[in-house]
Order: structure tokens, then C-alpha cells, then sequence
């Protein structure tokens, strides 16, 4: 699991020191924030729970 949480944060900060991705966060008034490994796993699972129990509140099913 810690090689696919490195691989998606060296690729994600690849993609967030690129001009053209910050000047897309500019425009749309962002801000990129590159992370570390530990960082981006614990956004990741942070995200995860709190979006799943919005989706169980509303009991949205899939489709």
C-alpha cells in the first residue's frame, strides 16, 4: 500500500509543480499544495470517511 501512496504523491507533485497546473489553480483561485507521502495517505483516508458517511446520511445508493 506505501508504494501506491508514494507513486500517486510523486506523480501528484510532478503534476503540481508543472506552470500550466499552476496557473489553472490560479485561475480557479487555488492554491497547490504539494505533500509527502504520509501526508497525502492521511488526506486520502481523511476524505474517504468523511465522504462516506455523507454518502450513508443520505443513503445514496449506487446505480
Amino acid at each position: 500500500m506505501l508504494e501506491v501512496v508514494d507513486q500517486l504523491n510523486k506523480q501528484n507533485n510532478e503534476g503540481l509543480a508543472d506552470p500550466k497546473m499552476k496557473a489553472r489553480f490560479a485561475d480557479l483561485g487555488g492554491v497547490p499544495m504539494p505533500m509527502t507521502p504520509i501526508d497525502l495517505g492521511k488526506l486520502v483516508a481523511d476524505e474517504t470517511e468523511k465522504w462516506g458517511k455523507v454518502i450513508r446520511a443520505a443513503n445514496i445508493k449506487p446505480k
